[in-house]
């Protein structure tokens, strides 16, 4: 086994470039939760720890062979936060931020949608390791998940950001989500398998 400082570094450094998009979205959900009581705190937490835990799941599987992720189809998770982002706007009041997820298994959602692109990365990076370097990654995986989330919700608290979209989360947080599920769209590729497929 490599150094585990070594390890606990490599991890951190896969975590973080493969999660820093979470930060925004786990912003707007603790703003949600600040302004309108849904999702609560906590179905944040568990949903952030539960979705990264499947993707990273999947991941694992697919490193020792057991099963194919097929890509770029896992691209078009993205459209679960476009679909969100459009329910909350046709639901919109224009005196609050719309709740765009209610609950745990929602934000779990989001999470899944918004990593599935992290699995192309995850897949080789566990076939690498051994047994005990696996374990310093998911340690690091663990610890990261709590800081992104005291992030999240740091941000989340931070009075312009609450005054923000307080006077325009009724559009803007909608907006966000259906921009996050574009995003997952576009960058997997998906989008053009399909124009392929159909063309």
């Amino acid at each position: 086994m490599t150094d585990p400082l070594s390890t606990a570094a490599g991890a951190a450094v896969v975590f973080a470039a493969t999660n820093v998009d979470d930060i925004v979205v786990l912003t707007v959900l603790f703003v949600a939760a600040r302004t309108t009581g849904r999702p609560r705190r906590w179905q944040i937490v568990a949903g952030q720890y539960a979705g990264i835990a499947a993707l990273v799941g999947v991941a694992a599987i697919a490193a020792v062979g057991l099963l194919v992720v097929p890509e770029p189809w896992t691209g078009l998770l993205g459209l679960l936060p476009v679909a969100l982002g459009v329910r909350a706007l046709l639901r919109r009041d224009d005196d609050e931020a719309p709740a765009v997820v209610g609950g745990m298994a929602g934000v779990a959602g989001v999470t899944i949608a918004n990593g599935a692109d992290n699995i192309a990365v995850y897949v080789p990076v566990f076939r690498t390791l051994a047994p005990a370097e696996a374990l310093v990654f998911l340690l690091v995986f663990v610890a990261g998940i709590g800081l992104w989330c005291a992030v999240g919700a740091r941000l989340g608290g931070h009075p312009r950001v609450v005054r923000l979209v307080e006077r325009t989360g009724h559009w803007l947080v909608p907006v966000i989500f259906m921009a996050i599920g574009v995003v997952i769209l576009v960058g997997s590729g998906v989008v053009g398998h399909l124009v392929d497929l159909l063309g």
